[in-house]
């Protein structure tokens, strides 16, 4: 018995020698971005099998560690202001993928320290590629994830085809005579937008409004002809319609006279057809849709005035970031202002986040204790939103590891009275002979 004290003993020291082990790493993390802090449990040993039955009169053989535990809670988020450090909230991982100490696949990380490579690739620290579903070009995402990589050729230049006012003609305004000539005196109001042909060239487009009737107006789209193929002098009109409204003030319908058909000069393609939407009328174009009328032009007793104006065009422009929504969804920024979706990043999820293995470099590898990565989407399926310009804190509670610390080092010296008072038992039997 007296020996058997001594190598519980023994196994006490060997026990929080372990444990301290742990709580060191975890300390020497505490400023680690992603790490997840562990645990040591510690299980009980008998000294003798379950299997041939037991007694409460027999005492144990000490102790071990069973298991490190990792501890998957949340960290804090801190933001940094770069726009590919990504922080994720809530259960899930990144999935990087390239080679770690000889070993090529998919790992995974709540480190998102991230910047685009020379080659366009988003990347971590050590060069892994991040992994998302690569955008369509009709908006929509591939099934199967690949490499995030930013496009880093400029953007084609895009020519308007479509042009789009929201605005309110004043049902007081009196019926002028509209001379194409004279259009800012012979009209009732009007308003601008810059078009682009198909080179990218901006263009000034000039609809001008002309009441005709009550609740009946015209409008006539007019732009510089200097601008055009062939030049002119003066302005040129290129599209007109009507516009009849209702007696409550919405837009019952929508005539296009002469849809708006203009031919740029300096090298731009031929006649190029933009559509001007002022909204949804009550009573549609064949194959059209009926609307309520109050949702783009409206003539009501108030002042007219533009609510909002787009158009669908844009020039040329150079690759210059890239911005991450919640979604995760990687937006290439181009210097003409435009916001172009690359890819919408993968998440994993495991059944069992515990059971993941550590791969060093804040990284985790998949084990049959873990189950198979489940990846999807961000803020889809329980997995965590992503927080763009912000990075996850390790999860270490540096008082609690302190006290840890204490109770481990109290722990080791109580093991270390076990073997020193055995010894002495010992001894006692020892001298007995003398």
């Amino acid at each position: 018995m007296v020996l058997r004290a001594m190598y519980s003993g023994v196994s006490g020291l060997r026990a929080e020698g372990e444990a301290l082990g742990v709580v060191g790493d975890n300390i020497a993390n505490v400023n680690t971005v992603g790490f997840k802090s562990q645990r040591a449990v510690f299980e009980d040993v008998l000294g003798h099998s379950i299997l041939a039955g037991t007694s409460s009169a027999l005492p144990g053989s000490g102790v071990r560690i069973g298991d490190i535990q990792q501890m998957f809670t949340q960290g804090t988020l801190s933001n940094t202001g770069v726009s590919t450090d990504l922080a994720l909230n809530g259960d899930g991982f990144f999935v990087v993928k390239g080679a770690v100490d000889g070993i090529t696949g998919d790992f995974y990380t709540r480190a998102g320290q991230f910047s685009l490579d020379k080659d366009g690739y988003l990347t971590n620290s050590q060069g892994l590629q991040v992994q998302g579903y690569a955008a369509n070009g009709d908006g929509t995402f591939q099934a199967a994830p690949s490499s995030v990589k930013a496009p880093t050729a400029s953007l084609p230049a895009r020519a308007t085809t479509s042009m789009t006012v929201s605005a309110n003609l004043d049902a007081t305004a009196a019926v002028p005579t509209w001379d194409a000539t004279q259009p800012a005196q012979t009209s009732n109001f009007s308003t601008s937008l810059t078009v682009y042909d198909s080179l990218g060239n901006s263009h000034s487009l000039d609809v001008y409004f002309n009441k005709t009737a009550d609740n009946t107006w015209d409008y006539h789209a007019m732009v510089n002809s200097a601008d055009l193929n062939p030049p002119g002098t003066g302005f040129t009109e290129v599209g007109t319609g009507t516009l009849a409204f209702t007696t409550n003030g919405a837009l019952d319908s929508m005539t296009t006279t002469t849809p708006i058909s203009v031919s740029f000069g300096g090298g731009a393609t031929g006649a190029q057809a933009i559509n001007l939407n002022f909204g949804t009328p009550i009573t549609p174009a064949p194959g059209g849709t009926a609307g309520t009328g109050l949702d783009g032009t409206t003539q009501f007793g108030s002042p007219s005035a533009v609510s909002s104006q787009t158009q669908d065009g844009y020039a040329s422009g150079d690759f210059s970031g890239v911005s991450v929504d919640g979604q995760g969804v990687v937006m290439g920024l181009y210097t003409n202002g435009q916001k172009l979706a690359i890819s919408q990043l993968a998440i994993a999820k495991f059944r069992s986040n515990d059971g993941l293995g550590r791969a060093g470099q804040n990284l985790w590898i998949q084990t049959r204790e873990s189950g198979t990565a489940a990846l999807g989407t961000a803020a889809s399926g329980g997995r965590a939103a992503v927080s763009s310009g912000a990075l996850e804190g390790s999860n270490v509670d540096l008082a609690e590891e302190f006290v840890g610390l204490i109770q481990h080092q109290r722990s080791f010296s109580a093991n270390s009275k076990t073997i020193t008072t055995a010894d002495e038992m010992l001894q006692e039997l020892i001298n007995i002979k003398r």
